[in-house]
């Protein structure tokens, strides 16, 4: 007998797992916050007794030295990463023992691609095939991205997937589960997934790793990539370098002058709160990515990294979980937080700032009158798709650097669904600008009235 437990890190849009039998377990590309990791085994009552890296991460720091150092496990390690830290190398073909006495173990099969030395594991029960822990190079529906290590090797990696998809499907069974990191929201994946598990099979039959030629897939690959978060170019070498254990203390707690001091001196003050709430009642110059969103991803990407940032949240338990996601990405110790509302987060005398919220169909009423500019900050791909007439377009990653190409008047900004837009509407005010965000689905744009062009 069995088990797989997969390990949700929601907010960056991956998977890692734990796999054993009666006694002992593996980890499979564990996240930073490791003691997620030790609690499922805990309720499984196994000994972790090896650690597996698919590949040195770009999207997010990793767990895996500190999990192996805390459970005393072997930590493997692909044997083509260049790490600077003790490790077992992992070469193809290598069989590794999980639970003798259940008959279980994993064996590596390269699989560059996502990285050039990107490694799958099979999980044998006895021998068989039962499931293949795909990391990046094998995903639900796509394959991991091949433009995240070096331009030069892009077009060589993109074909180097479409090789190692072919040999997943080759050696094994059709009915193997395939289980892999990225692909459920990670900017790691070259697109989306629909649906939550799927099997070799299931992939051969609609997968255009399998679907199409070698050529035709990599143009298309090529063709489709997006824009790659900033903060990735921090991810390979923190985790080469081997990462500091993760430091989930509180941080020091700010008073309402503390938070004005900081703002001052240019540092970031960040409102966890939900953007209807921030929208209503804010700290003058403070930005707002709500805790509930993709809050790792997107302050990470937008923020200069190393900039010294304040959390504040509407309560202990908010910021706890949001500093859990914050250390995923090397946003390690929080400057300083505080908890509660605005009225206790500004000095004395001074009033929270605020800014209006809108639909498209409001846009639709005010547009007429003229002087509005409507600010598109999706990225390029989703406007491709379609776009208001008129609109101007800044993606929510550029806005920061580009706040002066924001025409003048009142600004209405728009995204897909009104989470990126709360964002911009925050960095807008906090520029002074007179700004309305609109909260709205992007279908609903037409619906109300405005012109909606595709090219």
């Amino acid at each position: 007998m069995f088990f797989v437990d997969t390990i949700e890190v929601p907010g960056l849009g991956n998977r890692s797992y734990l796999a054993g039998g009666e006694r002992t377990a593996v980890a499979i590309d564990p996240p930073r916050d490791v003691d997620r990791v030790i609690a499922a085994a805990a309720r499984r009552g196994v000994r972790i007794v090896h650690v597996l890296e698919t590949h040195v991460h770009n999207d997010y720091v990793t767990g895996g030295l500190e999990l192996a150092r805390l459970t005393g496990a072997a930590y493997r390690v692909p044997a083509g990463a260049r790490v600077s830290f003790p490790r077992v190398p992992v070469r193809d073909g290598d069989r590794t023992e999980v639970d003798t006495a259940a008959g279980l173990a994993v064996r590596a099969l390269s699989t560059p691609g996502h990285t050039p030395h990107h490694t799958s594991y099979v999980l044998e029960d006895n021998g068989t095939a039962v499931a293949v822990f795909t990391g990046g190079s094998l995903l639900i529906g796509a394959v991991g991205r091949p433009d995240l290590v070096e331009p030069r090797l892009t077009e060589r990696l993109a074909r180097e997937q479409h090789a190692s998809a072919h040999r997943l499907a080759a050696e094994l069974p059709d009915d193997t589960s395939v289980l892999p990191t990225h692909g459920f929201g990670s900017f790691c994946s070259s697109s989306q997934a629909e649906g939550s598990d799927t099997t070799i099979g299931k992939e051969k039959a609609s997968n255009e790793a399998f679907t199409r030629d070698v050529d035709t897939f990599v143009a298309d690959l090529l063709a489709g990539l997006d824009d790659i978060p900033a903060y990735y170019a921090h991810m390979g070498p923190v985790n080469a370098a081997g990462p500091a254990p993760a430091d989930l203390t509180p941080p020091a707690p700010a008073d309402a002058e503390e938070i004005a001091d900081r703002l001052a001196a240019g540092e970031w003050v960040v409102d966890l709160r939900n953007r209807v709430a921030f929208a209503a009642g804010h700290v003058a110059g403070s930005f707002n990515f709500e805790a509930d969103g993709k809050l790792a991803t997107y302050l990470a990407w937008l923020i200069p990294w190393g900039k010294p940032v304040t959390l504040l949240a509407e309560s202990p338990e908010q910021l706890a979980a949001a500093q859990r996601e914050l250390v995923r990405v090397g946003i390690d110790r929080p400057a300083a937080a505080a908890t509660g509302d605005p009225a206790d987060w500004v000095r004395e005398g001074e009033e929270p700032a605020s800014f209006p919220r809108a639909t498209f169909a409001d846009l639709a009423d005010r547009r007429p009158a003229g002087g509005v500019t409507v600010l598109d900050v999706r990225r390029g791909s989703e406007r491709s798709e379609g776009r208001i007439e008129g609109s101007v377009h800044i993606p929510i990653h550029t806005l920061r650097h580009r706040l002066h190409e924001v025409p003048g008047g009142e600004v209405w900004v728009h995204c897909a669904s009104g989470m990126r837009a709360a964002i911009a509407a925050s960095l807008l005010d906090a520029a002074g600008r007179a700004v309305v965000a609109v909260d709205d689905s992007f279908d609903a744009a037409e619906q109300a009235g405005l012109t909606v062009r595709t090219p």
